[in-house]
């Protein structure tokens, strides 16, 4: 009779067992990892990397503190990576500028070929977009981007931010307000019936 391997642990059932055996936290990097870079990429593009690290080293030396009743491990990822996010918000809040400019500009004139990067970001935020980012208060632009970026529930974002829903509500009616004023008609952060109902 051959044996059957059994289901793959689950992120708390490997932080668990990471306590006794350091290693079995490694698979919890090969899961979460393109999500965690590509949020922190967005909002602070060439220190993703290093960020990424420093996420999981923080993730790491504080899985003890991990509670599952209280967020699963790719929300809790993000708030470590959110708080770290505040360390550089002079960075964040230049590249949303740079990206504003970079879109701004004609299309007729000639690039830095080393800013394409920085190009492909700036088209797929817009330039006002960037701008209305930048103009945005720390905490609203956390919630907005957790919700957009993170693809997080409203509840989730509570408790990443440790706030009350209400607040993250509040947080997110306004950042949308703010956005919308900035863009004009139409916000990509305006929310969807389902989403309301997070």
């Amino acid at each position: 009779m051959r044996v059957l391997p059994s289901a793959a642990p689950s992120d708390a059932e490997l932080i668990a067992r990471s306590l006794d055996d350091p290693e079995a936290f490694a698979p919890l990097f090969d899961r979460h990892a393109v999500a965690v870079h590509r949020y922190l990429g967005r909002r602070v593009g060439d220190l993703a990397d290093d960020l990424l690290s420093e996420t999981f080293l923080i993730a790491f030396r504080r899985r003890a503190a991990y509670r599952a009743d209280h967020v699963e491990v790719r929300p809790w990822l993000l708030g470590i990576a959110t708080n770290l996010v505040h360390g550089h918000v002079r960075t964040e809040q230049r590249r949303y500028r740079a990206l504003a400019r970079e879109a701004a500009r004609p299309e007729g004139q000639a690039a830095d070929p080393g800013d394409s990067a920085d190009r492909l970001d700036a088209e797929a935020l817009r330039g006002p977009l960037a701008a209305a980012l930048a103009k945005l208060k720390a905490p609203d632009r956390d919630a907005l981007l957790l919700l957009a970026w993170g693809q997080l529930g409203y509840e989730e974002i509570a408790a990443v931010l440790d706030v009350p829903v209400g607040t993250v509500r509040s947080r997110l009616h306004r950042a949308r307000r703010q956005t919308r004023a900035a863009l004009g008609a139409v916000s990509p952060f305006h929310p969807t019936s389902e989403e309301e109902d997070r």
